[in-house]
C-alpha cells in the first residue's frame, strides 16, 4: 500500500478533500501583520503588483505572496516598519505572529516566514 504525498494546503477527509488556497492564506498572514506592533503598512513587491494594487485598494493580501511546495508552505511579507523600532525584533515578532496565525487557522504547518523590510516611516 503506498501513501499518496499531498500538498500541505490539502486535506482528505473521508466526507471529501479540503483545499485552502493561497489567496486564502495570504488573507490571514495579512491580518496577522497588520495587528502587529512596528509595523504601518504592507508593500508591493513589485512594480506590476504596485499598479494592480492601486486599482484595486481593498486587496486583503496585500504585500503577501504565498508559495506551496510538495511538503511546505512558505509566506514572504513586503512590511513598512515604523521608523524607529528595532527592526530585526519586529520582524522576528512578525515571523511568528503569521506562523501562529497561520497555523492555528487552517491546522497546517507552515516552513517559512521571510520577512522583507521595502521602508520604514513616522
Amino acid at each position: 500500500m503506498s501513501t499518496i504525498s499531498r500538498p500541505p494546503n490539502q486535506r482528505q477527509l473521508p466526507t471529501g478533500k479540503i483545499e485552502v488556497a493561497p489567496r486564502a492564506i495570504a488573507t490571514i498572514a495579512a491580518q496577522a501583520v497588520g495587528q502587529s506592533y512596528g509595523v504601518v503598512g504592507m508593500a508591493p513587491h513589485s512594480f506590476r503588483q504596485g499598479v494592480a494594487q492601486a486599482l484595486h485598494q481593498n486587496d486583503a493580501h496585500r504585500g503577501v505572496e504565498v508559495r506551496i511546495g510538495d511538503q511546505e508552505i512558505e509566506i514572504d511579507l513586503y512590511v513598512i516598519m515604523e521608523y524607529g523600532t528595532r527592526i530585526g525584533e519586529v520582524a522576528r515578532n512578525v515571523q511568528e505572529h503569521v506562523r501562529y496565525a497561520v497555523e492555528r487557522a487552517l491546522g497546517m504547518p507552515v516552513a517559512r516566514v521571510n520577512v522583507r523590510v521595502q521602508g520604514l516611516k513616522n
